[in-house]
């Protein structure tokens, strides 16, 4: 019998709450948004959200309930992301769903944001292939094999800025909107990328690292000297590829040492405009399938969390499960448990 999971997600700037029955049954699929007060700010402020988080989601999950038809009895399970994320802003979600869950003696369950992530390209799938998995948001740029579900192990990640954070901070460099990489990505598509020679830090290295700081730094020294309203198209377009080679490169390099043919891509980066086109090409000519999360679920939402739960909801956590604000490469280093 398929199980209904009432998920809710508040890491970071974004409120969002899913009803979901077994793999794919969407109820209900709610977010509110903070990016327009946080944009005034040039980027989010944990105090912020958090107040915000403790404001919507009330109201939030009435409306959900009521969209899926359902009372809180109804629900077979509550999950919540307790991590990585803003520790305030975490702390709005899990005690909600702990709360919910021990109002209606159902069981709790804590998902790991990046987990919810990475599962997502997979949304309604009953199973998880092997593949290798390339997470790659504002916050994180990782690189997983996974065998199944519950089955991770971590190959590398950014040792220094994520991938997403350096397109939001070269956006403000440039003058241009938050978040930034919407904006990089729209004034690219009518750039060359080939113009502007940016550096591809650690392509490589020869192991699954990252590394954007010197990437970022570099962009900072050559807008330092001065630059034309005109050329601004081209420097995104050749910043954003610089970015792109190194997230594919890393990516398919992985797949190879693994002997994986399927790699998947997720988080918030993955909607970007060139990095689709060039996995496209790339694993095409690697005799390699791709796959990406729906574009609804490549942003945090909680429908991601509601899946990820659902292939687990036979093992609740305990109910005094606490935030992890910070990312824990142990939890990957042979199963999240």
């Amino acid at each position: 019998m398929s199980r209904v999971v009432l998920a809710l997600e508040t890491s970071c700037d974004e409120t969002a709450v899913a009803i979901l029955c077994g793999h794919g049954g969407v109820m209900s699929h709610l977010i509110a948004s903070q990016a327009d007060i946080h944009a005034q700010y040039g980027g989010v402020v944990p105090e912020v959200a958090s107040r915000n988080h403790l404001a919507i989601l009330p109201g939030l999950v009435g409306e959900a309930l009521r969209e899926a038809g359902l009372a809180p009895a109804a629900i077979d399970a509550f999950a919540a992301t307790t991590g990585p994320g803003l520790a305030a802003a975490l702390l709005v979600g899990s005690s909600a769903a702990k709360g919910l869950a021990l109002g209606a003696g159902k069981p709790f369950l804590a998902v790991d944001h990046l987990e919810g992530h990475m599962l997502s390209p997979f949304f309604g799938e009953s199973t998880i292939p092997p593949h290798v998995a390339l997470v790659v948001s504002g916050g994180h740029t990782l690189l997983f094999d996974v065998s199944g579900h519950g089955q991770y192990v971590l190959l590398g990640r950014t040792v220094d800025d994520a991938a997403g954070e350096a397109f939001d901070k070269v956006a403000k460099m440039l003058g241009l909107g938050y978040p930034g990489g919407a904006e990089i990505d729209r004034l690219a598509r009518e750039g060359d990328p080939k113009r502007f020679d940016f550096p591809r830090s650690m392509i490589g290295s020869g192991d699954g690292n990252f590394s954007f700081s010197g990437l970022k730094t570099s962009v900072r020294y050559f807008l330092e000297k001065g630059f034309a309203p005109d050329d601004l198209p081209d420097i995104c377009a050749s910043f954003q590829e610089a970015v792109v080679d190194v997230l594919v490169a890393k990516l398919l390099a992985a797949a190879k040492a693994r002997g994986r043919d399927l790699v998947a891509v997720s988080g918030g980066v993955s909607t970007n405009r060139r990095l689709g086109e060039k996995l496209e090409k790339r694993c095409g000519q690697a005799g390699l399938t791709w796959r990406a999360a729906r574009p609804e679920l490549r942003a945090d939402n909680a429908l991601m969390i509601a899946y990820a739960a659902s292939h687990r909801v036979e093992r609740p956590s305990p109910i005094g499960a606490d935030v992890r604000p910070n990312f824990d490469p142990g939890l990957f280093s042979n199963a999240l448990r």
